[in-house]
């Protein structure tokens, strides 16, 4: 089974100009999702994990699917002013200006095994302002997993020293 024929092409979605990597049909397919999951889990090879970090929104998804195999606890990082309990913050660069993530001060502790996930990697922003998270609070980074990669934007550049994974490259 191919996971990249789950994924369809939606061209101009959010604007003009940019061709969308829609993973719902993927999240629909019973099949297709479990193959997938198991793609991710084969990356870590063995790695003990007691953390999951899912960015938002879509690095909920699998996730949590991930953590819940792994026998780890997760964590959601979210945009300003999301999370309820006290957070620690990032910043990182869009096309135009700046956004940030958030992620709560007791969600890691010093010398815990964390797996970061997210959906995409594209340019590298949002995974590197969550690696800055995850170290901030004492956190040792096992590997940045993700579903797809668009090598194109060379967003692997502003991770470079992390372990990287991604079950689908365009």
């Amino acid at each position: 089974m191919k996971i990249e024929n789950y994924v369809r092409d939606i061209q101009g979605f959010p604007k003009e100009g940019i061709l969308f990597k829609d993973i719902t049909p993927l999240l629909n397919d019973v099949e297709a999702r479990q193959e997938c999951l198991s793609i991710l889990l084969n990356s870590l090879k063995d790695q003990k994990i007691d953390k999951v970090v899912g960015a938002e929104s879509r690095g909920f998804f699998f996730g949590m699917l991930l953590a819940q195999e792994l026998n780890a606890g997760f964590i959601p990082v979210r945009k300003p002013n999301k999370l309820p309990y006290e957070t620690i913050s990032a910043s990182y660069e869009l096309e135009y200006g700046f956004d940030s993530l958030e992620m709560h001060t007791d969600a890691i502790k010093a010398g815990d095994r964390v797996l970061i996930h997210d959906d995409v990697l594209a340019t590298g922003g949002t995974a590197g302002a969550v690696c800055e998270l995850v170290e901030k609070l004492g956190g040792t980074i096992v590997q940045c997993n993700f579903l797809m990669e668009l090598t194109f934007l060379n967003g692997r550049d502003k991770i470079k020293e992390y372990p990287i994974f991604a079950a689908i490259s365009y």
